[in-house]
């Protein structure tokens, strides 16, 4: 995978995608909205099961409860959490489809530096052209074809 001005680059296609609204960076910060540059992996698959079939033998269940730790200064900071979390987070499993289906990268995990972002997903785009928090969004059919053809490991650059 290889994001271009013009999408991303994978499986010998090109798939629009949306990055974060503060642009490109090298210098992440929570917050910042910006999508990491760097060579980056994917690590993990997650779906809604009430939404849709397992789209992989790989993918994990979002469940009720299922949260991202999104706060510095929380020890789970970067990685998926449980409620009741008391510490800022999102909601994995949403009422509108933006994460029914969501690749993870490796992006300040499994170490994380508090303070350098969090959750850099591949997820489905409100619509095209809007901006992210800082992830890569796609069209909904496109996730799903990036999905099957991805395998833990896959490498993303984003120059």
């Amino acid at each position: 995978m290889r994001l271009t001005p013009l999408g991303l680059r994978f499986a010998g296609r090109l798939w629009p995608c949306s990055i974060g609204r503060g642009g490109l960076t090298r210098d992440k910060r929570e917050g910042d909205g910006a999508t990491p540059r760097g060579t980056h992996h994917i690590t993990g698959l997650l779906y809604r099961p009430d939404r849709m079939a397992r789209p992989t033998p790989w993918a994990e269940p979002i469940l009720p409860g299922d949260l991202w730790s999104d706060a510095p200064s929380d020890p789970a900071y970067n990685s998926l959490v449980r409620a009741p979390c008391a510490a800022s987070h999102e909601v994995l499993r949403r009422p509108d489809p933006l994460y029914d289906l969501v690749l993870l990268t490796d992006w300040n995990w499994p170490e994380a530096t508090p303070g350098r972002g969090s959750a850099i997903f591949l997820h489905r785009w409100r619509r095209p052209g809007y901006p992210t928090e800082g992830c890569l969004a796609f069209r909904p059919d496109h996730l799903r074809a990036i999905a099957a053809l991805a395998a833990p490991g896959t490498r993303l650059v984003v120059p």
